[in-house]
C-alpha cells in the first residue's frame, strides 16, 4: 500500500527478526531447508549487523520520527538467535562465534538502555519512560524467561499504565508521540498478548478470564476489528483485522496445549530438553 500509508518508506527493524524466526520455526516444523534459502538468511544478518543500532519507526509505524524502539532492538536479537539455533540444530554453515558475539551485544544493549530500574520495567524506547504493549512479547520471543523479575515488572507496569476497562492500549497517546492526531481505543491484539504473558507467568485464571472477555467482543459472525472503544462499546478501526484474529488463534493454542507454543518459540535445547535462555 503506497497511497494513504506512510509505512512504505519507513525503516522497521523488527521485520528482520520476524522473518528469521518464521524461517527457523518452519525448519523446526519439518519444512526442508535449501542452500539458497540459508544463503539469503546469512545475507539478512550481514545487513542487520550494519543497521540494528539505527533508529526506526518501529512495529507501530509511527509518524513522529525515528527512535531506538526497544522491541525493534529485541527483534534484531531474535534474528541472530534463530540463525544460531538453526545452524546448531541442522548443521548449517555460518560464523557462529561472531553471531553469538553480536547477539550478546544486542541483548546487553537492550537490557542497558531499554530497561528503567526506577520503573522496574522495560520502556517503549531508549531514554523514554513511557511503556508499550509490544514489550509483552519479550518472554514469548525468548528474550528473557517469564520468571525474570524484569519481565514480571514490565507486565505489572503495563497493567498499571496501559489498561483501560480491563483491556490493553498499544501505548498512552497522551504521553507517547506517534504523529497521528487524536487518541485511540484499546488494541485487541495487545490484549491477547497480555493473556499470553499471564499464562507464561503461571496466571492461568487471569489468562482465561481475559481471553473470555476478548471473545465477547466479537460481532455476530465472530469477527474482530483492530481496536475496541470501551466508552461506546464498539469495535473500531480496520475491520476485520487479521492481526487480531492471529492473536486470538495464538492465545487459544497457548491455552489448550500443555507445552505452550509461546514457550516453545522462545526455548532452546539443553541436554535434549527445551529450556528458556537465561541472561
Amino acid at each position: 500500500m503506497r497511497i494513504g500509508n506512510a509505512a512504505h518508506n519507513q525503516r522497521q527493524l523488527d521485520v528482520f527478526g520476524e522473518v528469521m524466526d518464521a524461517l527457523h520455526q518452519a525448519r523446526a516444523g519439518g519444512l526442508g531447508t535449501n542452500e539458497a534459502g540459508w544463503d539469503l538468511q546469512q545475507e539478512i544478518l550481514k545487513h542487520l549487523e550494519t543497521v540494528w543500532q539505527r533508529r526506526d519507526e518501529g512495529i507501530w509505524e509511527v509518524r513522529s520520527g525515528r527512535e531506538h524502539f526497544t522491541y525493534s532492538k529485541a527483534m534484531a536479537w531474535v534474528a541472530f538467535d534463530r540463525a544460531i539455533r538453526s545452524a546448531e540444530m541442522y548443521g548449517l554453515p555460518g560464523p557462529l562465534s561472531h553471531w553469538r558475539d553480536v547477539r550478546d551485544k544486542i541483548h546487553h544493549d537492550v537490557c542497558t538502555h531499554g530497561y528503567d530500574p526506577e520503573l522496574d520495567s522495560f520502556v517503549r524506547a531508549y531514554g523514554a519512560r513511557e511503556l508499550d504493549a509490544s514489550l509483552l512479547l519479550l518472554p514469548a520471543i525468548g528474550f528473557l524467561p517469564p520468571q525474570d523479575p524484569r519481565i514480571r515488572g514490565t507486565v505489572a507496569a503495563i497493567e498499571r499504565e496501559l489498561m483501560a476497562d480491563g483491556l490493553v492500549r498499544r501505548y498512552d497517546t497522551d504521553k507517547s508521540e506517534d504523529g497521528v492526531p487524536g487518541g485511540e481505543g484499546v488494541f485487541i491484539a495487545c490484549s491477547f498478548w497480555l493473556a499470553d504473558a499471564y499464562l507464561m507467568l503461571g496466571r492461568r485464571k487471569d489468562a482465561e478470564a481475559l481471553f473470555g472477555r476478548l471473545l465477547d467482543l466479537r460481532n455476530d459472525v465472530g469477527l474482530l476489528s483492530e481496536e475496541y472503544a470501551p466508552g461506546s462499546q464498539r469495535l473500531v478501526g480496520n475491520f476485520p483485522q487479521a492481526f487480531s484474529h492471529l492473536a486470538l488463534v495464538n492465545t487459544a493454542s497457548n491455552l489448550v496445549h500443555g507445552e505452550k507454543p509461546a514457550e516453545q518459540r522462545g526455548a532452546v535445547k539443553v541436554d535434549g530438553r527445551e529450556k528458556a535462555e537465561t541472561y
